[in-house]
């Protein structure tokens, strides 16, 4: 099989090449992020590429997962990303700073598996808010409930996950003592890429080395006081799974806040079904007579508390909303829009030979 679609390359991507393009630039997926560069893999190897100060400029900085357009490079270079191509998914987080911005930590994700360590209860409103996050960004999500050995009722606990992911796969695991694992690997199969989102302490590098079959990433114990772990894995990376998946893990892909409304509805699905039987379409079960998700919730189908997460994460996205087309996001936008406007003019002096 060529090595590009064991790397999860397909019809979206190819699609996406002009005829010239496809002559001229050859395809890589990035698999490592290294600063100013990228670890990237092709049909003829593996090597590092340069990111050009103009997709910077640009805002169009390639990601790990990113499939790129790499132009030749002379005897003993290193080849120059000369285009991203559009993602199919992407993983994201506000970036720091006060104006309200998106910062992609890693793209092209087909499934996110969501871990929550069995050594602490699971907290349904927290889960809530990340599977509506992981819904937003396209990819599918699962949730692992792992450290299965430290837990007394992992049954249970399992099915406080399932209350609060309805139509979401809840897999039970422990790295510790390989249970699951045929479960989990089967959810990644030849060409998937699967992402690891959770806390540090929840074992995520304990996972990839269970998968893996070797201890490729090291691992640390959590703190008593706090059942809080301290994050061990020191680089971004995507590694093929000894089956043929592809499996991201890295620093940062701790928590995907929320960034819009998108993955609200898709989380709360069951809400949604019950909501049909509303009287009025527009019914945001708050009051309003003839609410049949309030009746569902009075007769005790529907936990109120569920009702309420939901009530909350649309609050936040209308205030998200409201934040994007505020005066600092509209100057933050003019600033960035002036700085890549005189990155391309820069670029083109240079290539006439006006600059430096």
């Amino acid at each position: 099989m060529p090595v590009l679609s064991t790397l999860g390359w397909g019809p979206f991507f190819s699609a996406q090449l002009s005829e010239a393009e496809a002559s001229s630039f050859r395809p890589a997926r990035a698999v490592a992020d290294r600063g100013p560069r990228l670890v990237v893999r092709s049909e003829d190897g593996e090597g590092l590429a340069v990111i050009p100060g103009r997709l910077r400029l640009a805002g169009e900085v390639p990601v790990v997962g990113d499939f790129v357009l790499l132009t030749a490079c002379a005897p003993g270079g290193e080849p120059v990303v000369e285009r991203v191509l559009a993602r199919r998914s992407a993983l994201a987080r506000g970036a720091a700073g006060r104006a309200t911005a998106q910062q992609v930590l890693a793209a092209n994700v087909d499934r996110v598996l969501v871990v929550h360590g069995l050594d602490a209860p699971v907290n349904p409103a927290r889960l809530a808010r990340t599977l509506a996050a992981v819904h937003a960004s396209g990819a599918e999500p699962v949730v692992v409930l792992n450290k299965a050995d430290l837990c007394a009722d992992p049954d249970g606990e399992r099915a406080l996950a399932e209350a609060a992911a309805p139509g979401v796969a809840v897999c039970v695991a422990s790295a510790e003592r390989g249970v699951g694992l045929e479960a989990l690997r089967a959810l990644v199969p030849p060409g998937c890429t699967a992402a690891l989102l959770g806390p540090s302490g929840v074992g995520k590098s304990s996972l990839v080395n269970a998968l893996l079959g070797t201890a490729t990433q090291p691992t640390a114990a959590v703190r008593e006081a706090d059942r809080r772990g301290r994050h061990t894995t020191t680089g971004r990376w995507l590694v093929v799974l000894p089956g043929g998946g592809l499996l991201l893990d890295g620093p940062g892909i701790r928590e995907l806040k929320l960034w819009d409304g998108e993955g609200i509805a898709p989380a709360f699905g069951d809400v949604g079904a019950i909501a049909g039987g509303c009287r009025f379409r527009d019914c945001r079960h708050q009051g309003e007579p003839g609410c049949a998700v309030a009746a569902a919730v009075e007769a005790g189908a529907l936990p109120a508390a569920r009702l309420e997460t939901l009530h909350k994460l649309e609050r936040e996205a209308r205030a998200l909303a409201a934040r994007r087309s505020g005066p600092e996001a509209q100057a933050e936008k003019r600033r960035w829009k002036a700085i890549s406007k005189a990155g391309r003019e820069w670029t083109k002096a240079k290539r006439k030979g006006w600059g430096p």
